[in-house]
């Protein structure tokens, strides 16, 4: 198990891509404070790609004025080890500055797909995204790139962005990992208390209780949505987001249908933390 490489500038990124001579390149963008869901992209990137990269980078630009930049976890060392278990070549590791230097004025904004969900409720929230996936897609120009679909609106946006500006990058959606009860993984749920981590298996558990009422037949939305409004009552959490929407292009459903793809998504505060989960529905 080799240390993987550590890049701090644009510049080592690019002579390194150099130095490749035409190998097949996976990158993983995250956004460090790694979990088993992170490590299951880096070896889905090792099958698919002669070689692995990673960047980790808590982007500013993605965080709104009132959000946990400050807050959020970070363990770069432990990082390091777990990226080498996972067979990463290096990581891009640079400091605010490397990515937006002063004078910076460029931003990419992905129109529909960023509207409602994440990008109503965090205004700003996927044109930082869009912005640093857009500049770590060119910077390291992959064969493919993977990330989590635990994210999934941001997953749709990153597919879209790719599509429109020509990158050709294959872009991979990877399962979402989650605990053995159910939970899903999520650098965030370190915010949580022990009683605060077993109350948010209610989120689990109402979209596992919407798949197998659509599965059985229901196509009602607001009957399924009203599942997962339950089981986040019964616990306490403040919601922020309950809906089912068209699987790619995320617009509301009000009814399920056979042909239609369709994805359950839900954002709520369990004590002060913010946690998403989402999962696909099927009409049975």
């Amino acid at each position: 198990m080799s240390t993987p490489l550590i890049w701090k500038t644009p510049g080592e990124v690019r002579a390194w891509v150099r130095s490749l001579g035409g190998r097949r390149l996976a990158l993983v963008p995250t956004m460090g404070f790694l979990h088993d869901g992170h490590l299951s992209l880096m070896r889905e990137g090792g099958r698919r790609a002669d070689v692995v990269a990673a960047s980790i980078f808590v982007n500013p630009t993605q965080f709104g004025p009132k959000e946990d930049l400050s807050r959020y976890p970070r363990d770069p060392e432990g990082d390091l080890r777990r990226c080498a278990s996972a067979g990463v070549a290096g990581v891009y590791m640079p400091e605010p500055s490397a990515v937006y230097p002063e004078g910076y004025q460029t931003y990419v904004n992905v129109e529909a797909v960023s509207q409602g969900l994440d990008g109503e409720k965090r205004p700003g929230h996927f044109r930082g995204v869009a912005t640093v996936v857009t500049k770590l897609l060119a910077l390291f120009r992959p064969d493919v790139a993977l990330f989590g679909e635990k994210d999934y609106q941001q997953l749709q946006v990153i597919s879209r962005l790719n599509d429109d500006l020509n990158l050709g990058v294959e872009i991979v959606g990877m399962p979402t990992i989650r605990e053995a009860d159910g939970l899903a993984m999520s650098s965030r749920n370190s915010y949580l208390s022990p009683d605060e981590r077993q109350r948010a298996l209610a989120i689990s558990r109402g979209l596992f209780a919407v798949q197998k009422l659509a599965a059985a037949g229901e196509a009602d939305v607001s009957k399924l949505v009203s599942v997962v409004r339950a089981e986040l009552a019964a616990i306490g959490a403040r919601e922020d987001y309950v809906e089912i929407c068209h699987a790619a292009r995320l617009t509301p459903l009000t009814r399920l249908e056979k042909q239609v793809p369709a994805r359950a998504l839900v954002a709520c505060f369990v004590g002060n933390t913010r946690l998403i989960d989402n999962m696909a529905v099927q009409l049975g």
